[in-house]
């Protein structure tokens, strides 16, 4: 069945490139059509319980797919309006402006991007605000030129984390405000959305308070007449004209059905996260394409980057009584140190933390009043390195089936990070001791954990060795754009969300214009 409106946009995707180029457009008064796979995540008790959403992996997809050996891979990834948003942690970091050029790694060299940081500056102002992000500027040694401070006061820092936050400062470190998206007034807690709870990161937010796609985009403008909203709808393949120079048609499944629903418009915008925006364009061939949509440069699905990153739990004397402690993070190692003259990374506290985070890591029968003893006395941190573009890992498809290739790199440097924090935390006396911590990034198998995915349909001038140009059209395919996470040409060393915001806002007034 072909659907009969023809749209000025369809998105395929309303994670936060897809809800964000949504909202952009919507406002712009074009007409839109959004296809989500997934449907609204539901506001439910299960929300803020813990072995729900960490060991019955609930709000996760139940898809399988396999690694590079062909073993099964479960993907910590959910299909929602509002894509992973939904259960990102909300820290929205601008890249560095260094990140946009050449860096040279222990492990590698990290790209140059084809735009600099400037191109990105507005956008990132116009991100910040859209996402409720709170921060403070002038404290982040390594902090790229802004042109406004953040739109909302950096979050405070509960007891114990500040004694951390000052003890650090001690030892000469310059730990900053995290930035931040929540819907949070410390000033007015009455009329505060956010509840400063401790079942945040990684939690569905109950209360709605947490700035996501769906929250702060889908929600505010689906009810517009020129808006149409199709959640519960799988999109199986793109279709081109017979010159194979146009995406003619947008095929789908609704609402679990096999039956194909065919969608028509002027532009379409794919949206689903770097590894499916990359699998449908490969499952997309035909025989102008042989080799996946727009792949003339067998660049599709190459590159995929994912960061190196871990959890450590760091375990004092002292109890820690916070109930939400990602407020501030640490950048003194981002490019190095006298010691090791290659960037290491960022450093941050996980939000919250309880007993159940850690009973796939403990012995078997640790007693649970053991893990209630740590958990009192513990402090989770998230540390993350650069991941290097590497053409070897990649997303395939085989078997009609998603593959994901990949061999970790630049860990050198990541394991010099981890030592490097280690050491500071015992000399400032908070470490008495220490320990992995797995099960919060789904790590048992290290590349379950794709929430910072991106790369896979890198943007460059170079149709040769590129997929998108820089506007993120595809160099084959003259109405068919990516806008997610599959762009970047490197991946930095920070939550890679903000940037896909701000190139969703950025690539939104590139339509607009074509759109005249």
């Amino acid at each position: 069945m072909t659907a009969a409106e023809r749209y000025d946009v369809i998105i395929i995707g309303t994670g936060a490139g897809g809800g964000t180029l949504a909202y952009h457009l919507a406002n712009a008064g074009k007409r839109i059509l959004i296809l989500e796979r997934g449907s609204f995540l539901p506001q439910e008790k299960a929300n803020w319980n813990t072995a729900a959403v960490f060991l019955d992996n609930r709000y996760h997809t139940k898809e399988v797919w396999t690694d590079k050996e062909g073993n099964a891979l479960h993907p910590g990834t959910g299909y929602w309006v509002g894509g992973n948003t939904k259960v990102y942690g909300a820290a929205l970091f601008r890249l560095r402006e260094e990140d946009f050029g050449v860096l040279v790694h222990k492990g590698g060299i990290s790209p140059a991007w084809p735009v600099s940081y400037d191109a990105f500056e507005p956008y990132y102002a116009m991100a910040e605000k859209l996402y409720d992000v709170h921060g403070k500027q002038g404290i982040d040694p390594t902090e790229p030129r802004r042109s406004a401070e953040y739109p909302y006061p950096a979050i405070s820092n509960e007891p114990r984390m500040q004694e951390i936050h000052d003890d650090l400062q001690e030892l000469g470190l310059k730990p900053f405000p995290c930035p931040l998206g929540l819907q949070l007034n410390e000033l007015d807690r009455f009329q505060s959305k956010c509840i400063r709870c401790d079942t945040c990161d990684g939690y569905p937010c109950l209360v709605h308070a947490k700035a996501d796609s769906d929250i702060n985009c889908i929600r505010k403008i689906m009810h517009l007449p020129n808006v149409t909203l199709i959640p519960q709808a799988k999109v199986t393949r793109l279709l081109t004209n017979a010159a194979g120079t146009s995406v003619k048609s947008v095929e789908a499944e609704l609402h679990d059905s096999e039956k194909k629903t065919f969608f028509t418009g002027d532009i379409v915008a794919v949206c689903c996260g770097a590894i499916n925006s990359a699998a449908l364009l490969l499952l997309s061939a035909n025989d102008k394409h042989p080799n996946g949509l727009a792949n003339s440069s067998d660049m599709v699905g190459r590159h995929f980057m994912f960061h190196q990153a871990d959890a450590i739990l760091a375990v004092g004397k002292e109890p820690n009584r916070s109930s939400y402690m990602k407020t501030f993070t640490l950048n003194d190692f981002y490019f190095g140190d006298t010691e090791y003259p290659y960037p290491m990374g960022n450093i941050q506290p996980v939000g919250s933390f309880h007993p159940e985070m850690m009973k796939a890591d403990a012995p078997p029968f640790t007693p649970t009043f053991v893990l209630d003893l740590m958990t009192t006395h513990a402090v989770p941190w998230w540390l993350t390195t650069e991941d290097l573009p590497d053409p070897d890992n990649r997303v395939q498809i085989v078997n009609g089936k998603v593959r994901l290739e990949y061999t970790p790199n630049n860990t050198e440097s990541f394991d010099r990070l981890k030592d490097k924090w280690v050491d500071t935390l015992k000399r400032a006396g908070h470490a008495d001791h220490w320990f992995n911590l797995h099960a919060y990034f789904k790590k048992r198998i290290p590349l379950e954990g794709v929430g910072h995915q991106n790369g896979t349909c890198r943007f460059g001038t170079d149709p040769r060795q590129s997929v998108l140009d820089v506007n993120c059209r595809t160099h084959d395919v003259d109405n068919l754009y990516v806008v997610d996470g599959s762009f970047f040409a490197s991946s930095g060393a920070v939550n890679p969300s903000l940037t896909i915001i701000a190139n969703a806002l950025r690539v939104g007034d590139h339509l607009l214009e074509r759109l005249r």
